[in-house]
């Protein structure tokens, strides 16, 4: 390769992801399929990086697949002929054609580790700090379904090596969403951790409620209220531990619920945050006061999932929550040769350079866009 790959061309494309065995439900929203968009940032010497971003549709978080390929119209024009050497070079020229839109961003911070490590040699994990093990743990979601079938799946889970489930509730009565806190609780004990998603999908009167109603049973309440003036309010009356997602849209926000102590511990997504540079600051900031966090995203395929694995393995085992990846929701892989798998409810991080998977020829179709 030579001493500087400069980019040539960039190419997006589209793929619909079905979700299998039905609708994935969530408090605030349902999808069926979702529509992720990849970036293939290809150099000079002809190298490819590959980055993706995949939003669980327009009302989990403010983000959106259409909003992701206008984004990327702005930004991609702007990085015809610069260098893949440095990636916070590169984090300028982008925010210098476009503020903020970070989920459309991380696509290509993404891509740009990829080139990097695929030029050094070395895996994305080493670029991003060095990998503390060779296999992370993952978690399992639920969708909100009824007690009963919640319960049943989450015993299934544990049984199939999943160290940690995330139960979603929300949406609908109390009474249901007790119920399947105490049911799941009923099923699989201290065999797995627990974490409860309310999706922001709970008032604080709700959240309270169910609070007091479960309190015997251990789990982290993840996300329960939609607003983080919402959740602070709980701080001194509630029993369980309160870990954020939705609300951490940025670095500062994160900041914030540090600075404030509002929050236990964080479910991070790669690309809400900006991608992997950024979530390496927001690992950082955990670290320095113990508080535990996920590394997710919010869908996705072997790209995306590649990303959040390589950064899973740099965080220290004792804080770390597990990483989520959409491969148990979705059929088919990107690249059959080095797919990402979750086997025994842990996924292996890939060894091979940059992210360690590549998209096998034609699997996206033609580009919906190409620029350069």
């Amino acid at each position: 390769m030579s001493d500087t790959m400069r980019i040539n061309r960039i190419n997006v494309y589209t793929v619909q992801l079905p979700t299998k065995g039905g609708a994935y439900k969530m408090a605030s929203t349902e999808v069926h399929s979702l529509d992720s968009t990849l970036v293939e940032v290809v150099t000079d010497d002809g190298t490819t990086g590959w980055g993706e971003t995949c939003p669980v549709g327009p009302v989990y978080q403010p983000h959106h697949a259409l909003g992701a390929r206008a984004a990327i119209a702005e930004i991609a024009p702007g990085l015809i002929g610069e260098s893949t050497q440095s990636p916070r070079h590169l984090a300028k020229r982008m925010d210098e054609r476009l503020n903020g839109h970070n989920y459309a961003k991380a696509a290509f911070d993404i891509a740009f580790l990829d080139l990097i490590g695929q030029r050094l040699g070395v895996p994305v994990s080493t670029l991003l700090g060095g990998a503390l093990t060779d296999r992370v743990p993952s978690y399992y979601s639920t969708i909100v379904g009824s007690p009963d079938e919640t319960a049943r799946i989450a015993a299934d889970k544990v049984r199939a090596g999943y160290p940690r489930l995330q139960i979603k509730i929300g949406g609908r009565n109390l009474e249901k969403d007790v119920a399947t806190v105490h049911k799941v609780w009923e099923a699989v004990g201290h065999k797995a951790r627990i974490a409860v998603d309310g999706n922001r999908g709970l008032s604080v009167a709700f959240a309270l409620q169910l609070d007091r109603l479960c309190q015997n049973i251990p789990f982290v309440f993840e996300q329960p209220c939609n607003s983080m003036e919402e959740i602070s309010t709980l701080r001194g009356r509630f029993t369980h531990p309160i870990y954020l997602d939705e609300n951490t849209e940025d670095l500062n926000a994160v900041l914030r619920a540090i600075s404030s102590g509002i929050a236990d511990g964080f479910g991070f997504k790669v690309t809400r945050l900006g991608g992997l540079t950024k979530m390496m600051t927001a690992r950082d900031m955990c670290a320095i006061r113990s508080l535990p966090h996920t590394c997710d995203d919010a869908w996705g395929g072997d790209i995306i999932a590649a990303a959040c694995v390589h950064i899973a393995s740099t965080v220290e085992p004792r804080r770390f929550e597990g990483a989520w990846i959409a491969q148990e929701y979705i059929d088919g892989h990107y690249d059959n040769t080095n797919p990402v798998v979750i086997e025994n409810g842990h996924i292996a991080v890939p060894q091979g350079a940059g992210l360690g998977v590549k998209p096998e020829a034609g699997v996206f179709g033609a580009p919906v866009a190409s620029y350069g």
